[in-house]
């Protein structure tokens, strides 16, 4: 599976990903944001593009050397400068209280211990900073829910340990962010598709 999630599934993600009503959802999470963001799971670049002017510096966590290569073009192309800082979100090398916002679009489907990554989250966003989310996760609908445990094994094995379960308010809530803001909803498309593409739109401060 190395070769699959290290060399494949970059290229996939890049692909999957940026279907119209997924970017469109990207641009809308990102507003707001202001200031010195981290980015968590910067990928390929994909939210590149949808960055308002009022962010001055981007510093992006990102494992896949595949997928920063392939988000040169669209770093390039921006007036914000995107610096890597480090490969896992689980232990950011930063002091606390650096950033004014964080940013994660599918990203914490597939960190392993994802408590511990938003532990650091909270601890790096200054007082008043906010993460903003952008994530598929667990469906209100039990028969959909069934049907996400169900498949949530095979999904991990191949897609670079993405889980379907995750109720990502709940994650947030946890670790001590206040939800502001929260949508969620199927992305369109057929109702075999709907364990994978029941999306939450979130923002949630730090007090």
């Amino acid at each position: 599976m190395g070769w699959w999630s290290e060399r494949v599934l970059p290229r996939l993600n890049e692909k999957t990903l940026a279907a119209r009503p997924v970017m469109e959802l990207r641009r809308e999470v990102c507003t707001g944001l202001s200031g010195r963001v981290l980015e968590l799971g910067y990928g390929s670049g994909l939210n590149a593009d949808a960055y308002p002017p009022a962010v001055t510096a981007i510093d992006a966590v990102e494992p896949s050397d595949v997928a920063w290569g392939l988000s040169e073009a669209r770093r390039a192309r921006i007036p914000v400068p995107v610096r890597r800082v480090g490969l896992d979100g689980q232990r950011l090398d930063a002091r606390d209280a650096t950033y004014d916002a964080v940013l994660s679009t599918f990203t914490l489907c597939t960190i392993p211990d994802v408590r511990a990554a938003l532990a650091e989250v909270h601890r790096v966003l200054r007082p008043g900073g906010a993460m903003h989310v952008l994530e598929h996760g667990s469906s209100p609908d039990a028969r959909v829910a069934t049907w996400q445990r169900r498949m949530e094994p095979l999904q991990k094995r191949m897609a670079g340990g993405c889980h379907l379960t995750r109720d990502v308010p709940a994650l947030l809530t946890e670790v001590g962010l206040v939800v502001e803001r929260l949508e969620q909803d199927y992305l369109p498309g057929p109702a075999i598709s709907k364990p994978w593409a029941y999306c939450y739109v979130v923002t949630a401060r730090k007090r």
